[in-house]
């Protein structure tokens, strides 16, 4: 029988010998370190879970060596990070103090360089850290220290460091035990890491799904005045409102009057860390030249006729918050200056006043004019532009997201039916077609006042094409529309048979709506054969949904 050591302390590596048998321990000494391997290799090859593995071979190892302490340690590949993934002897506030970093300590330093560590008395060694807090100063005469790095192949992954009570012997024989223990559960330990930093990973997606939810909840919640549309072109837009509401950016929301930059605005404010202050929305074009100024900055008592108190202007109202500046591009050339000091310095002098305010503010600019025009015709200052346009964000127009009407609209019927007392449920085909086949030069603010003004009309569940402005039934196809029946009107340019043959189509696409495309039950409903109801479908280019049975 070889004796050979299966460790060598110059250089940490094994050797291949038939025996666990170290000379100066003796036959007994080395059976119960073959008693030790034997049932580590059993935890190994059990159904235990990979932690209760872990925990068990430390047991093992406190029984065999009589450890004070043993905790085994494993790198985050990610983060480099070292922390405890299993304990002996430490509570849980000790085992969560346990983090390094490589080279950082005793732990660290195994970690970094690969080689095992025996330390006589920690309290000589000025590389002990104590990071746990679980070794009393006064006790620290008393303790030994041994830890070894654990590999997987030519990667250091982790270190098992126990303390031991105090020898003036070498600590050779506890360094190869501990050497071939963590060799034996190196594979262990590789899954474990594996484990941890996939869950590691799970919870930084499940973060990020988390705060994303929030956002697109904010986007969509009462807070914002809710911002709806699920076309390609809003999901471009939600996902650049995501990336900037929870920075302190400047905003510059670009788009035609009507598409909603307000409703982006405070969907931007909701969403950010001041969701919770003040948000102050500014029309700079409603508001008079003559005071613009006094209205933005404020003004102290006396600093004009009728100034009989001090002012805070919406700069300070919004301190703390976010302040929405619409209409940006009629801000008067007189005042821009000061502005640019206020999205620089955060500071200005009230009207009348020397005393400088600070506010701590974020602006959301937005304009439905071409700055780049206005700055070439001497009217918008070019370093305003470029301070305002951090995060230039374009509203689409909706004649450009045209899956976002039907959704649009169903929520605007659902709002003016609460309003005035309705049970509007529904939008007949041809009331469809009619909306998404209309250009909206008003944009969503059009669609809204179209859907108050066909919900004060309507007296039944639905919403028809008669109950749409002529407007939309002007620029809708041949057939489909020209008529107000609920407001007594028609359109005078179109002819009687036009004019039939635009309510024919409504009645019997509602009727083919109303029954599933059944033409039978539709033909019957109407009072005519199924013959004429298949005609006039046809005629209208009304498919039925599914054949009649």
């Amino acid at each position: 029988m070889s004796e050979k050591s299966y460790y060598n302390g110059e250089d940490g590596e094994f050797f291949a010998g038939r025996t666990f048998r170290p000379a100066r321990y003796g036959d007994e000494r080395g059976r119960e370190g073959l008693a030790l391997l034997f049932e580590i290799s059993k935890l190994l090859s059990g159904p235990e879970h990979i932690e209760s593995v872990l925990k068990s071979v430390l047991d093992r190892l406190a029984a065999y060596l009589g450890i004070i302490r043993g905790m085994i340690t494993i790198v985050n590949r990610s983060s480099r990070e070292i922390a405890i993934a299993e304990a002996w002897g430490l509570d849980g506030s000790q085992k969560n103090r346990g983090r390094y970093s490589p080279g950082e300590g005793v732990t660290g330093k195994v970690i970094e360089t690969g080689n095992p560590v025996a330390i006589k008395r920690i309290a000589d060694e000025p590389l002990f850290l104590n990071r746990t807090g679980a070794r009393k100063n006064a006790d620290a005469g008393d303790i030994s220290f041994v830890c070894v790095p654990i590999r997987a192949g030519a990667e250091i992954i982790g270190a098992i460091g126990v303390d031991l009570p105090h020898t003036p012997e070498s600590l050779d024989y506890e360094v190869r035990v501990l050497s071939i223990v963590a060799a034996s559960i190196s594979q262990v330990v590789r899954l474990h890491q594996a484990m941890h930093e996939e869950m590691e990973d799970l919870k930084a997606e499940n973060s990020r799904l988390e705060a994303r939810l929030r956002t697109m909840m904010r986007l969509h919640g009462k807070e914002a005045g809710r911002v709806i549309g699920n076309s390609k072109a809003m999901q471009n837009l939600y996902q650049q409102v995501e990336q900037v509401c929870g920075t302190e950016a400047t905003v510059l929301l670009l788009g035609e009057s009507g598409v909603g930059k307000e409703r982006v605005a405070g969907a931007i404010h909701y969403a950010s860390p001041r969701s919770g202050r003040a948000f102050i929305k500014v029309n700079c074009a409603a508001i008079p030249e003559s005071l613009i100024e006094s209205s933005l900055f404020g003004h102290e008592k006396g600093a004009f006729t009728g100034a009989v108190s001090r002012h805070k202007g919406y700069f300070e109202q919004a301190d703390g918050g976010t302040i929405f500046l619409d209409e940006i591009g009629e801000l008067p050339l007189s005042v821009q200056s000061k502005f640019l000091r206020v999205l620089q310095e955060r500071e200005f002098e009230r009207v009348g006043g020397n005393d400088t305010v600070r506010v701590d503010i974020r602006v959301i600019a937005a304009t439905n004019s071409d700055l780049h025009r206005r700055i070439g015709g001497g009217t918008f200052r070019e370093d305003l532009y470029y301070r305002l346009s951090v995060f230039p964000l374009t509203i689409p127009p909706l004649r450009e997201r045209k899956t976002d009407i039907m959704p649009l609209a169903g929520y605007f019927i659902e709002q003016f039916s609460a309003r005035y007392h309705k049970h509007i449920h529904d939008i007949s085909p041809a009331a469809a077609d009619l909306m998404t086949e209309y250009s909206w030069p008003g944009n969503v603010r059009e669609l809204q006042n179209c859907l108050e003004r066909a919900v004060i009309l309507c007296t039944g569940g639905t919403i028809h094409s008669y109950h749409l402005p002529p407007s939309l039934q002007k620029k809708g196809p041949a057939g489909m529309g020209g008529i107000d029946i609920a407001a007594g009107r028609g359109d005078t340019r179109r002819t009687l048979k036009e004019t039939l043959e635009s309510v024919e189509r409504e009645l019997i696409a509602r009727e083919l709506s109303r029954t599933g495309g059944n033409i039978s039950r539709s033909a019957a409903s109407l009072g005519i054969s199924e013959r004429i109801m298949g005609l006039r479908a046809a005629k209208y280019g009304l498919k039925p949904e599914r054949k009649n049975r």
